[in-house]
C-alpha cells in the first residue's frame, strides 16, 4: 500500500485499496448481470468523478448496454455551494421506455443525485437505479429508494483517489485515500 499523499495544503492517508475495490466492482457487476439479464439498459455516468467507477463496472457488465454521461454542476458562491444545480452537461441519449443505471462515484447530501433522479423522470425511463462506488449514510439528507448497488459505506470523511478530487486534482490514483485528521475548511 502506499504512502500518504499531498495535494495542495491537505495530506491524505491511504484509505481502501484498488484490489478491495476491484472485487466490490466485480460482485456489483454479477448483480447488474444478474438483474438485467434479458434486458438492454443504459448506463450514465455522472462526471468527472464517476470515470474511473464506470470504466471498471462496465468491464465486468457482460449483458447488452448502452453508455452515456451527464455532469451537473453546482454554482458556488464564496465557499460554500448555493444549493442551485444545473446541468452542465445533459443527457444526449432518449431513454424513453428504457431502463437507466445511474453511475456515481460517490453519495454524500444526495442532493445532485436527487436533483438528476428527477430529471431523468422527465424522460419516461421503464426504470431508475443507481450504482455507486461510495456512500455516506450519516451525511444523506434524501431517502433515495433507486439506490441499490453500494460498492462502500463509509464515514463521513474526505475522500480523494480513483476519480475523486481534491481542487481537481488527485482523480488518477488507483487507491482511495482519505483526509488525515484535519479540519476541512468552510
Amino acid at each position: 500500500m502506499h504512502n500518504k499523499m499531498t495535494i495542495d495544503d491537505k495530506t491524505f492517508e491511504p484509505f481502501i485499496e484498488y484490489n478491495m475495490i476491484e472485487k466490490r466492482i466485480r460482485l456489483i457487476g454479477i448483480q447488474l448481470n444478474l438483474e438485467y439479464e434479458n434486458k438492454v439498459p443504459i448506463f450514465v455516468g455522472v462526471l468527472n468523478g464517476a470515470l474511473m467507477f464506470m470504466a471498471d463496472l462496465l468491464k465486468e457488465v457482460k449483458i447488452s448496454c448502452e453508455t452515456s454521461f451527464v455532469k451537473i454542476a453546482s454554482y458556488h458562491g464564496g465557499t460554500r455551494s448555493s444549493g442551485i444545480l444545473t446541468e452542465e452537461l445533459a443527457l444526449a441519449i432518449d431513454i424513453k421506455g428504457r431502463d437507466v443505471i445511474i453511475v456515481e462515484d460517490i453519495v454524500d447530501t444526495g442532493k445532485t443525485l436527487k436533483f438528476l433522479i428527477d430529471k431523468l423522470k422527465e424522460k419516461e425511463p421503464a426504470s431508475i437505479k443507481v450504482a455507486t462506488l461510495l456512500l455516506k449514510p450519516d451525511a444523506l439528507e434524501h431517502q433515495i429508494e433507486e439506490m441499490e448497488f453500494i460498492g462502500f459505506e463509509i464515514a463521513n470523511d474526505f475522500v480523494v483517489g480513483f476519480g475523486m478530487d481534491y481542487k481537481g486534482l488527485g482523480r488518477n490514483t488507483c487507491d482511495i485515500y482519505r483526509l488525515c485528521q484535519q479540519k476541512l475548511p468552510g
